[in-house]
């Protein structure tokens, strides 16, 4: 008979789970962690004083007690900050506050950290730990110590010490050269072997004499009188102490807590110690001094070997680092870099203490800290630019001459130069450093005056650069104490003052109670917010609900889509033929292009070859990344296709949908017309011709006439189940919308699903998911409301004060236009129109400034912006001129927005035809989500435009524009430039330098009174005969207008260069 066993199985790693086995495995039940539970981990509380360290630690800390707790990551920050007390408790409760507590509390662990070491880890504590990490040296024989310091130090830089490599690299690096080279050749990948074998190699060196003897032992000895040491030293330390704390406390266990000597040497009175020789207690055994231990030693450089034994000096010299040239084999005092200063510099000493001797040059320089700057009365700090790069300067009287410190002097323009003799600088501390270079010639900006200034790189503390006197006597500058600035006399007469940071100007923390009550007492505030241009590649894993459906955002459509409820059908005019266009001629890059881009629509099933009587030219043109687009003129068949009369939606009724909203998801199909099939009956009519053989699609192309109808028509059948509830389309386009987060994961799973089961394919790269605020047809929405984008009004809010009175006129004519919609526009233009008068001197003042500023609110703001009703009776007004392109768009005779841009460089060599043209163009690009799919008018100053559908003979770029016409139904109507003021104020609206602006205006200016002041001065007895008019002169007419003709033309005089005026101005005006 079978018995059953069951017993209890004890989990070391998590002493509050434990495994009930039986004979059957029983379900273990998920354990919830809660607060209490969590605490009684006892995990380190953090007040914000620790500093760098003990925010790493804390972090470590927190993080292994929800390890063992096995915390949710949901409730890590929630549980993290119970912890926090005093100043970090405050900062936690001002984040609450600016965030709300459940968005707080749900912040992301990793994002969560990053906010706290950005408040109390700051870069500069990092990167002195980083640079203690890499110049850590073990001193001695004393591989213990050296062990336990750079594994703290890997656990609080590990930016340094991963790789595992790159902490083997600097683990062997900080050993003494005698283990260094042992270690290295042993080629290990992992740091246990690294530091098992370290430990040995020091242990060996150690009695063999090649090291010497450690001064006590950390871990204990063995039988044999070998240091014990243990394995999992090797491992990353939890310590809560600073490496340079435990510097301190190294030694300090007496013998008694290390276990009982086994050794040969007999023990000392003097000392309690065993050892052999004379007693070395009171020594130290860094740097040999008398007068103070180990662990209290200030010596920059320890002691590379004993006093005490001559004999391994020799020995080991050999391998010694020389601290002058780097160099092995011999130590600085001998070598031949410092020799040759020596034989160069006669009566110089041997080593720094003893350079006073030298005939070098010397210099003092007084280094302190940034909080004695601001409070020493002598000195002036600020932050000034050099070379282009800002630096902090101190400004000391009592420094000999002007340093920089060694990392700034990297990044100057011109390299350091090797001084002739050595220049000796005396700090603060004693101690002397030496500059053997200086940088001549750097460029100093102080309060927009440039100095030249020559500095001796050096290494400096809290300043990168410091002026001295050689600086100031130069100059003649004198500090100010009391200002805190520094005065520098000038030629012109007027001192230049530059003003350093006072006392008073620390940037410190405040909080929003305190920031709240500065506003109420109308303190000035200025608000800047600092972003990251650099956006994070998107990734579908980091999306809930998303990351569920990733088939439905594939990089490529996986070929020809299914048969669906919707068919492009192309139903044609009666009576009409098939019509047929010759190719059009391409480039060679453009041949092979065409033959890419045939094969991969090949391959993927979009179009087959053809024999049918249709065939339309293919043409190319640049996309925004440089790639080439293939075009298929469709213009004449749609001249000859039946348009489809399918609605498109109403905005006004799909902004209505969304009020309430708080969530929101946008999702852009990927090549949404060729996820559509042609009608079987219909694929002959889309056939086109190429050098390469004919083709038709059997995917909808995009050119045709009733795509977007015909496309409007299949998402609406698709989410009709859900539209006008949480979903809206406007062709290719999904707006997503919830009133809650629950709600929106919801919605959002529906619509995936409902793409995923229609095999309907999202380009992800466009898709935007779990917005708060979203960017739509124009329009910003967000859970306030529906507003319109303010970059829509940005060339009206935007435009500058003017400074002549024919800007006052541009402006007065904008604002003219619409004064039927401004209350009381004659009383509030009139200080503005009064600068336009003649005989008036041009001034302008703060009235005329107020009234230029209501001017534009009232223009930028309701009823002149309206939003638009429907999709019909849109107007646009364009204008083209050699400052830029300028559009409004209207409807029912209220504006719905502004737009205007300046040329680009290539576009000011346009004819006026391209320029008018291409004002279009940028109309309908700008507003496609308002006139695509509706009947619209465009009007325009150029009565050229009204015929371009006739004209045959286009080039490439007339080509491209008009295939992209094709696409609307808009008629385009001739309209007078005088009528136009609009359009034409906006395209040429100046926002060039006045450097620039200067000959413009110029050409701008009343040409035919020009001419008129020019004929009079050219028909003046001095000038006459300058113009050689000989015979011509008998026919000159003066006419009504009071200017002289010939033979009905206009006479133009030599007199003040009119003749290269009018050609410039032909030039420009093609």
């Amino acid at each position: 008979m079978l018995r059953s066993y069951r017993h209890i199985v004890f989990s070391p790693l998590n002493p509050f789970r434990f495994t009930l086995h039986t004979g059957q495995h029983a379900p273990v039940q998920p354990r919830v962690c809660t607060f209490k539970t969590f605490m009684d981990c006892k995990p380190l509380p953090f007040n914000g004083t620790e500093g760098a360290i003990g925010l790493l630690h804390w972090i470590e800390k927190v993080e292994a007690v929800f390890a063992v707790c096995e915390c949710p990551p949901a409730n890590w920050v929630k549980f993290a900050t119970g912890t926090l007390e005093g100043s970090a408790l405050s900062w936690w409760k001002a984040q609450i506050q600016m965030l709300g507590l459940e968005t707080a509390n749900a912040a992301a662990w990793e994002d969560f950290k990053d906010m706290i070491k950005e408040e109390y880890c700051h870069r500069d504590d990092i990167h002195k730990l980083e640079d203690e990490y890499y110049g850590l040296k073990m001193v001695g024989s004393e591989i213990e110590t050296y062990t336990k310091l750079s594994n703290d130090y890997a656990a609080l830089c590990p930016n340094m010490s991963r790789p595992m490599y790159r902490r083997i690299e600097l683990y062997i690096k900080g050993l003494v050269p005698e283990i260094r080279s042992h270690v290295t050749s042993a080629n290990l990948t992992t740091i246990q072997p690294v530091v098992r074998l370290a430990h040995k190699v020091t242990n060996q060196a150690v009695e063999e004499g090649k090291l010497p003897k450690r001064i006590c032992a950390v871990e204990g000895t063995s039988s044999d009188g070998k240091r014990k040491w243990d394995g999992n030293q090797g491992k990353d330390a939890n310590s809560t102490q600073a490496p340079a704390q435990q510097r301190k406390t190294e030694n300090n266990k007496g013998p008694q807590q290390q276990g009982g000597y086994r050794g040969s040497y007999p023990k000392c009175n003097k000392c309690n110690k065993h050892h052999n020789g004379a007693c070395n207690k009171g020594q130290c055994q860094r740097c040999n001094k008398m007068g103070h231990e180990a662990k209290d030693c200030r010596s920059q450089f320890p002691a590379r070997q004993n006093q005490q034994q001559p004999q391994q000096q020799q020995q080991q010299g050999n391998n010694r680092e020389c601290f002058k040239c780097g160099a092995t084999g011999h130590m600085r005092k001998d070598c031949p870099e410092l020799n040759q200063n020596r034989n160069n510099n006669q009566g110089a000493g041997n080593n720094e203490q003893n350079n006073n001797a030298g005939n070098g040059a010397r210099g003092r320089a007084f280094v302190i800290g940034a909080g004695e700057a601001r409070n020493d009365p002598n000195v002036v700090a600020g932050k000034f630019l050099l070379d282009d790069h800002y630096v902090s300067v101190l400004f000391d009287s009592r420094v000999d001459a002007s340093y920089v410190s060694l990392r700034i002097s990297k990044k100057l323009k011109h390299p350091p130069a090797l001084l002739s003799s050595k220049h000796i600088v005396e700090i603060a501390n004693g101690r002397n450093i030496e500059a053997s270079r200086v940088i001549h010639d750097c460029k100093l900006e102080l309060s927009g005056q440039t100095f030249s200034i020559d500095l001796f790189p050096v290494k400096l503390g809290s300043f990168d650069v410091v002026i001295g006197m050689d600086w100031l006597s130069k100059h003649r500058a004198e500090i100010l104490c009391q200002e805190k600035a520094v005065r520098i006399p000038r030629r012109s007469g007027k001192p230049l003052i530059v003003q350093g940071n006072k006392g008073g100007e620390v940037t410190g923390i405040i909080s929003l109670l305190k920031a709240q009550k500065c506003l109420q007492k109308g303190h000035t505030a200025i608000l800047a917010l600092v972003t990251d241009t650099h956006e994070k590649e998107k990734r579908i894993e980091d999306f809930p609900v998303v990351r569920d459906y990733p088939e439905v955002f594939p990089e490529e459509l996986p070929g020809l889509p299914p048969h669906r409820q919707v068919e492009f059908q192309i139903e044609l005019a009666p009576g009409a033929a098939p019509i047929a266009r010759a190719p059009y001629r391409l480039a060679p890059t453009e041949l092979k292009e065409l033959s890419t881009q045939l094969q991969e629509l090949l391959d993927k099933g979009f179009i087959r070859p053809s024999s049918s009587p249709w065939g339309a030219p293919v043409l190319f043109f640049k996309k925004k990344d440089g790639t080439s687009r293939m075009c298929i003129d469709y213009r004449e068949l749609n001249k000859v296709t039946i348009k489809n009369r399918y609605p498109l939606p109403r905005i006004d009724d799909l902004f209505d949908q969304l009020q309430g909203s708080s969530y929101y998801s946008k999702i852009d199909l990927r090549s949404g017309y060729h996820q559509l099939r042609v009608r079987n009956e219909d694929i002959s009519k889309t056939a086109f011709r190429t050098r390469y053989g004919h083709y038709e699609f059997l995917v909808m192309p995009f050119g045709m006439t009733n795509a977007p109808a015909v496309f409007m028509d299949l998402m609406n059948r698709v989410c009709k189940p859900y539209l006008d509830k949480f979903v809206i389309v406007f062709i290719d386009d999904i707006l997503i919308y919830s009133k809650s987060q629950e709600e929106h994961e919801r919605h959002l799973r529906l619509i995936l699903e409902l793409l995923r089961n229609e095999q309907l394919y999202a380009k992800f790269s466009k898709c935007d998911f779990w917005l708060r605020e979203v960017h739509f047809l124009g329009h910003v929405v967000n859970k306030d409301g529906i507003h319109v984008d303010p970059a829509k009004i940005d060339s009206i809010k935007n435009w500058p004060m003017p400074k002549t009175p024919t800007e006052v006129r541009q402006f007065l004519g904008l604002a003219g236009y619409y004064r039927r919609f401004i209350k009381g526009f004659s009383k509030i233009a009139q200080p503005l129109t009064t600068r336009t008068q003649k005989g008036i001197a041009y001034k302008w003042n703060e009235t005329q400034e107020s009234t230029f500023q209501r001017l534009k609110d009232n223009l930028c703001s309701a009823p002149i912006l309206s939003l638009p009703e429907g999709t019909e009776d849109f107007v646009v007004y364009c204008d083209a001129s050699i400052h830029g392109l300028g559009c409004v768009l209207m409807q029912r005779e209220k504006v719905i927005a502004y737009a205007s841009r300046q040329l680009k460089t290539h576009e000011r060599n346009y004819t006026t035809h391209d320029l008018e043209l291409g004002a279009v163009i940028f109309a309908l690009k700008i507003w496609r989500h308002y006139l695509y799919g509706t009947k619209c008018t465009i009007y325009t100053d150029h009565r050229s435009l009204e015929h371009i559908f006739r004209q045959k003979e286009l080039n490439m770029r007339q080509r491209r524009w008009v295939e992209l016409l094709n696409d609307y139904e808009c008629a385009i109507k001739y309209h007078p430039g005088k009528a136009n003021v609009v359009a034409d104020a906006l395209s040429r609206k100046d926002t060039t330098p006045k450097r620039v602006r200067a000959l413009q205006l110029t050409i701008q200016s009343n040409l035919p009174t020009q001419i008129r002041n020019a004929q009079v001065e050219a028909l003046k007895p001095e000038n006459i005969r300058a113009e050689s008019l000989r015979g011509s002169r008998q026919r000159l007419e003066q006419k009504e207008d009071g200017a002289y003709y010939v033979t009905g033309r206009i006479w133009v005089p030599l007199y003040g260069d009119l003749r290269e005026l009018m050609m410039d101005e032909a030039h420009k005006s093609r």
